[in-house]
């Protein structure tokens, strides 16, 4: 289960996500990001994400990639989009 909670400070969003993210997930979030205004920066806050997919994994790092940021991101996240790119 993923709980997903939202702030802005005018400048950015900010989603804190706690849980796991799955496959399942990852098309909700997807839809949540395309709610918000055109230009807006994002925040994903990740320091309570338990467990992560590979497509979850995939995801985050194709968020990263279009300019979102991945706050409070675990080592094994990180580790795992680090390999993921490195991979032709």
């Amino acid at each position: 289960m993923l709980k997903i909670q939202r702030a802005t400070d005018g400048q950015r969003v900010v989603f804190t996500l706690s849980g796991r993210i799955e496959v399942e997930q990852v098309a909700e979030l997807q839809r949540l990001f395309a709610l918000e205004a055109a230009g807006v920066s994002f925040v994903l806050d990740l320091h309570e994400v338990e467990l992560v997919d590979r497509e979850a994994v995939r995801f985050l790092a194709r968020c990263e990639a279009e300019s979102a940021t991945l706050a409070h991101c675990p080592a094994y996240i990180r580790e795992w989009i680090k390999r993921d790119r490195a991979q032709p």
